[in-house]
């Protein structure tokens, strides 16, 4: 027998913890409501996430992409007791829209949305990391780990999200738009980066795991 990829996928999904009831919700709202929906996070990569929190236990969370909130609310469930995630994103559209689904999650205390660009948002941020999520332009990614990464505790996790871009980074490099010579070109800063250890795993469409040594 022959299994197609949406069949593994289906399995794992089946014997995987499901998604909260909020979070199952806010991902029927985003596919009915906001453009280029296919950017969520999704019940596996939440689940992922989430695990991932729990297993570190931050004190502080940094996400750069709020997009409508479901990584944010996925990532909080991990935090620390007097914990607090600082997420930004520069679509003020979608402020409210991630805003309600925070306040109905009940982290409205703990989750930090910020509005504007990341790159100047991130150097008004005087705190020290555990973990970081980042899920937003691709061309910037270099940029962002420079500002984050002398803010990242040691020890701490730093996720990067479409490090694969849809199998697009196998591609030459002449035949790259930018978005693909953006991960392809941050795919190899963290390889050759002194300060860090690092997988990039196969999952979605491909997550970075940094640790900073």
């Amino acid at each position: 027998m022959k299994l197609l990829s949406e069949d593994i996928d289906r399995y794992a999904s089946a014997f995987s913890s499901p998604e909260p009831g909020v979070l199952a919700r806010l991902g029927r709202d985003t596919q009915a409501k906001v453009l280029r929906a296919r950017m969520l996070s999704g019940h596996m990569q939440g689940r992922m996430l989430a695990l991932f929190s729990r297993m570190i236990r931050p004190k502080r969370i940094l996400e750069i992409g709020t997009y409508t909130g479901y990584s944010a609310l996925c990532l909080a469930e991990g935090l620390d007791a007097d914990g607090m995630l600082h997420t930004i994103d520069r679509n003020a559209e979608l402020e409210d829209f991630a805003a309600k689904y925070i306040r109905e999650a009940g982290y409205e205390k703990v989750i930090k949305q910020h509005i504007g660009e990341a790159l100047d948002v991130l150097p008004l941020l005087n705190e020290t990391f555990d973990l970081i999520f980042i899920d937003a332009d691709k061309e910037n990614y270099i940029k962002y780990f420079d500002i984050i990464y002398p803010r990242v505790r040691k020890g701490g996790i730093v996720i990067a999200d479409n490090a694969l871009w849809s199998g697009k980074v196998l591609m030459p490099d002449e035949e790259m738009d930018e978005e693909t010579r953006g991960i392809a070109r941050f795919n190899e800063y963290i390889r050759n980066h002194k300060g860090v250890q690092q997988l990039l795993l196969p999952f979605r469409d491909g997550l970075m795991l940094i640790e900073k040594l």
